[in-house]
Formats: structure tokens, sequence, C-alpha cells
């Protein structure tokens, strides 16, 4: 296993002094439940609780992953508190979604987190990624567009090679039901996809390396209108790198790349453990291939129906499951939308004919009962994190049967 090195605690001393203010840290933040540590297994970190469930079943025998944002708190918004600078200081390995979605982690990987291994769950191979939708009404199926594949090439041959959309995520889950999801014909914004060019990095770097990376900022020119990250250009919306869509871990089969690639990582820092890192990573994948033939046929008699989320967070479910969102209330979670923007999403409720409307445990649900007041829509509230979901290996799959139960009770009961 890894050795720490003596230096860090005083170097984390004066790294945190430093990082309190710009990063906003509270001396009275929450517990996030880092200096319990453990005795055995590294030292790892996860971003958000699906990415820490995936970490956790990987791990299962062999050690925990600590966790950073914790119930109701957003990746979009999160500052760090102090006992969680601890734990980057100390990690071995940290796993998060990548600059599109947690824009708080740039700087703090880079000062307190420098000597561990990081995996950007975006830049895995075989962990596909889809361009961000611009604005915050969407045509029918418009979702079931083109993505990017982290484990091949990113030039145009390799697109124009998915017109069938059936991806190869590096796993055959033989699932006849996958094939309903992958029939569309539609183009996605190729436009989007050359800007994305410039991401054929080298994904088997051990450490992060953010400043020789370009992410496509010119492509943000069209977002003027959202808050941008100092110094990095990036709207904290998660579709910010290079206009792509941060929310993978929404598609079963991105998490089981995930946990192949994370399994890799383990077993280069704890070589002992590796057969069981790799085990677990397999199991997984076995379970999520079922988990997603179940989910398909829960979600199947609701395919159909139309439906208006709080926020572009579901895109990844939506496309695996062939779903019908047709808008979100707003393009931005950190911005309220205005009285225009709840005028233009009734419009929308009505032109489409949507039969509900999702809000988030996130964010302030009176937005979605102003959207559907003196129409026949319902209120429901959809959860892309896990909010309210104790973390450990079983909260993935549990977030994603709530998902889909929440879908199919609302539809279902709408229609």
């Amino acid at each position: 296993m890894m050795q720490k090195s003596g230096g860090r605690t005083a170097r984390l001393a004066a790294l945190t002094a430093a990082l309190l203010l710009p990063l906003g840290l509270e001396a009275h933040a929450h517990d996030s439940g880092h200096d319990s540590g453990h005795d055995s297994g590294p030292e790892v970190v996860v971003s958000i609780q699906p990415l820490h469930s995936v970490l956790a079943a990987v791990m299962e025998g062999a050690g925990e992953p600590a966790l950073l944002i914790r119930g109701a708190n957003s990746p979009h918004d999160y500052s760090l508190a102090p006992a969680d600078a601890r734990a980057l200081s100390r990690a071995e390995l940290v796993v998060w979604t990548g600059e599109a979605m947690e824009t708080f982690l740039i700087r703090p990987l880079s000062a307190l987190a420098s000597e561990a291994k990081v995996l950007e769950a975006m830049e895995i191979p075989g962990v596909e990624v889809l361009p961000g939708r611009e604005g915050g009404a969407w045509e029918a199926h418009a979702h079931h567009g083109h993505g990017h594949d982290h484990g091949h090439d990113h030039g145009h041959e390799a697109h124009a090679k998915h017109d069938d959309h059936d991806h190869d995520h590096g796993h055959d889950h033989g699932h006849e039901a996958h094939a309903k999801h992958d029939d569309h014909d539609h183009d996605h914004g190729h436009e989007a996809h050359a800007k994305h060019d410039d991401h054929d990095h080298d994904h088997g770097h051990d450490k992060h390396d953010h400043d020789h990376h370009d992410h496509g900022h010119a492509a943000h020119d069209k977002h003027d209108d959202h808050d941008k990250h100092e110094g990095h250009g990036h709207e904290g919306h998660g579709h910010a790198h290079g206009g792509l869509d941060g929310h993978i871990w929404l598609d079963p089969r991105n998490a089981a790349a995930i946990g192949q690639a994370a399994a890799e990582a383990l077993a280069g820092i704890d070589p002992a453990n590796a057969a069981r890192y790799r085990a677990n990573a397999e199991a997984l994948g076995a379970e999520l291939a079922a988990l997603e033939a179940e989910l398909a046929e829960t979600l199947a008699p609701v395919r159909a129906a139309p439906y208006i989320v709080f926020h572009d967070a579901y895109q990844y479910f939506e496309r695996r499951f062939g779903l019908n969102a047709v808008g979100s209330i707003t393009i931005s979670p950190e911005r309220a939308p205005g009285a225009k923007r709840i005028s233009e999403v009734r419009a929308r409720l009505r032109e489409t004919g949507a039969v509900c409307v999702f809000a988030e445990p996130q964010f302030e649900p009176a937005l979605a009962r102003t959207i559907v007041e003196g129409t026949e829509a319902r209120v429901a509230v959809l959860d892309p994190l896990g909010a309210e979901l104790t973390p450990g290996p079983e909260a993935y799959a549990t977030l994603l049967r709530r998902l889909a139960g929440a879908l199919r009770d609302c539809l279902t009961a709408a229609s």
C-alpha cells in the first residue's frame, strides 16, 4: 500500500488556511464523517453519493471510501468544509465526476490532493458522455442523440460509426431491451461534437493535471447568461466541460465502467486486495446489467408520457430508458427562474401536454407547484443524488429504483 508522506500534516495546515477564504469554508461546516478513518484499505475520497456507492461496492471487504457531499447538498454550489479538506489531504485516491459538475473541487485537488491518484469519471474509457442540451425546452426524444465514449477516438469519423446508437461501453449486457432504446435516428447536434475533439487526453494519467487540458472553452461563449467559475470559464450546472452534460452516473452502464476503472486504480494502490477489487467490480457490473433490465420493464408503460423536470439532470437516464422529458423549469440550478422563464415553462407545459412536473429535494419545490397551477399536471419529486439515502454499496441501485418508481407512479396516475 502507498506510504503516506510525513510532511502532509504541516502542509495541510498551511494550505487549509490559505484556502479557507477563497473556497468559502466555514468553521461550523457539517461533519462529513471523514475524521473517523479506517484501519484497513486505501484512503479514498469520493465527491457525490452515487459515485461513492459504486466505490463502496468495489471496496467491499477491503475498506470504505469517504464521501464529501452528503444529504441535500448539491455539487452545483457546494463549499468544502474543513473536514473535507483534511480528507483530501490524506487521500490516496480521489474519485470525482469532473469539471463539468464539480467546479468546487478543481483548486482543492491541486492544493490538497496533489499526491493522490485522481480518477475523473467523465474521462474514464467506456463512459459515454453526452452533449449538454441548450435551453430549457427539448423536442421529444431529442436526447437520444450521439454521445462521447471516452474509450474511443473522439473525431468525427468515430461519431459517424455510432449512427445505430448502440454504443459499446465495454460491457455486453445481452439485454434485448437495450435495442428498443437505441433505434432513434435523430441529430443531436454534431457541432457540439466538433468542440470536443480536443478531449483526446491520456486517460491513464495517475495524477490530475487540469492546466494541460484544453476543454473547449470557446463553446462557453454561447452561455454568457450563466455565472462562470473564476479562472476556468465553467458554468456550474453540469454542462460546463466543453458543453458536456456531467450527470453521467444516471446511466447504469456508465456506473459499471466507473466501477471497472476504480477497481484497477485501487489494485495499483493496494495490490494485496487487487483480486477482491476486480471481483467486486465484475459482480457490480452483473448487478447493474440486471438492474437496467428491471428498470426498463418498470418504465416501459410510461415511456411516451411527456413531463418536465426541475433542471436538466436526467438526460442519461432518459436516453437509456427511452423516456420523454420535454423541458426543465430552470436552465441553471444556481439561478432561480424569473417571471418570464416561468411563463415560458407554463407555455411549454400546455404545448406538450406534459402530465407531470418534477421538483428536487436540493431546491425549492414551490416553483413546480407554480408551474402546474391551473392545469391538470401533477407534481412529484425526482432526486438525482440520493439525498435521503444511507451511503453504501446499495445506495446506487436504490437511487435508480426510486427515480424509476417516481416517474412511473406520477406518469401512470396522470395518464
